[in-house]
């Protein structure tokens, strides 16, 4: 297990340990730090449910093949770092907002966008209406520094040439009925998003599927998630730079109730590790060849 980060820090990033190859993790679910200022008005157990509870641990092998792993330590429903800064609800809010705001309409509908305002289960998070100077402040020591500690590590991973980046997540079993939408399938395991085509190439999408399929795990792609901001930001193939978001289904490894670790939590761990092996060696197969 690498080293927690200090108490208080936003985000941290885990080099490698083995010889750098170019490739970069980041979890920005996974944190479990409920911050003093939070001022939440509902029960906790139903507010972490959305967490993606121990993804950054389920993924600790990074390091070990090479890569950069970066998670975030404060909750997404805290302030969600794969969300744009004008993904705001002005319901939410007491006052103005001094900048734009386009949020999304499922963003509203769920009321998940930069700052949540619903749980999972649409329970109102806060019994009050946040002062815009309180959602700047975690902006400011949450969200930037989130991004700005990804951009770094991928700028150093290949700031002109080929990267790899994986943006790492967990979804809830009931994944199609939080959505509002009925399933033509069974969730699976894993689920791969490019957004539809965009933030990566499909050789790539393909050779991370099979990695996950001979190991056993259903997978799909782009279905019922393509992924986030985090993906557009740093998504762009024709450069060379691949951002792949992979979801796991959280009842492999999850009591979701608990939010505590289920016993094959250590196999999918150690199948991950596996992945990353694989990827490993086809990123060093990948760059040699430019060489």
């Amino acid at each position: 297990m690498h080293t927690p980060p200090a108490p208080n820090l936003p985000v941290h990033v885990v080099a490698p340990v083995a010889p750098a190859i170019a490739l970069v993790c980041d979890s920005p679910h996974s944190g479990t730090d409920y911050p003093a200022d939070y001022g939440y008005s509902v029960d906790l157990a139903d507010l972490r449910k959305s967490e993606d509870t121990h993804v950054q641990w389920l993924w600790d092998a990074v390091p070990q093949v090479g890569g950069t792993l970066v998670y975030a330590t404060f909750p997404r429903s805290y302030i969600d770092v794969n969300r744009h800064l004008g993904d705001i609800d002005l319901a939410m809010l007491a006052d103005g907002w001094p900048d734009e705001v386009t949020p999304t309409a499922r963003s509203l509908a769920l009321g998940n966008g930069l700052v949540s305002s619903m749980t999972t289960s649409r329970q109102p998070i806060y019994a009050r209406r946040l002062p815009a100077s309180e959602v700047a402040q975690r902006i400011e020591r949450c969200w930037r520094p989130y991004r700005h500690a990804l951009a770094q590590a991928l700028e150093a991973a290949g700031a002109a040439g080929p990267r790899w980046h994986l943006n790492l997540h967990s979804m809830p079993s009931n994944a199609y009925e939080r959505l509002g939408r009925v399933a033509s399938a069974p969730l699976a395991d894993v689920v791969l998003g490019d957004l539809n085509g965009v933030s990566c190439s499909g050789a790539f999408v393909d050779f991370m599927a099979h990695a996950f399929r001979q190991r056993g795990y259903t997978v799909s792609v782009n279905d019922p998630y393509s992924g986030q901001d985090l993906l557009r930001q740093f998504g762009h193939p024709q450069r060379g730079h691949e951002s792949l978001q992979i979801e796991l289904n959280r009842a492999m490894y999850l009591n979701e109730q608990t939010r505590e670790p289920l016993p094959r939590a250590e196999q999918v761990r150690q199948d991950i590790g596996g992945v990353l092996a694989d990827l490993a060696e086809h990123i060093r197969s990948a760059t040699a060849s430019l060489n």
